[in-house]
């Protein structure tokens, strides 16, 4: 699971990175990548900005979504 959180999170990241350039710089990355111009998409973009989107549904959930029941449980003493 651990390869998946750290995939995921890159992919975050790549789809904040390019967000960050199409608001600062009005250059889209990932179109770039694939040789397409500004805004462009096909196939593969339309994957890569699905994975992105999935990546950061997957770690607001895991950020807000519910916590375990153990994450909450503190360690209790007996008192004999």
């Amino acid at each position: 699971m651990k390869a998946f959180d750290w995939t995921a999170g890159a992919l975050v990241v790549i789809g904040a990175l390019n967000w960050g350039l199409v608001g600062l710089a009005e250059f889209d990355l990932v179109a770039f990548i694939f040789g397409m111009e500004f805004g462009q998409t096909n196939a593969l973009t339309r994957v890569v900005y699905g994975l992105v989107g999935l990546s950061a549904v997957y770690h607001a959930v895991r950020l807000f979504g519910p916590r375990s029941r153990s994450a909450g449980v503190t360690a209790q003493s007996s008192h004999a």
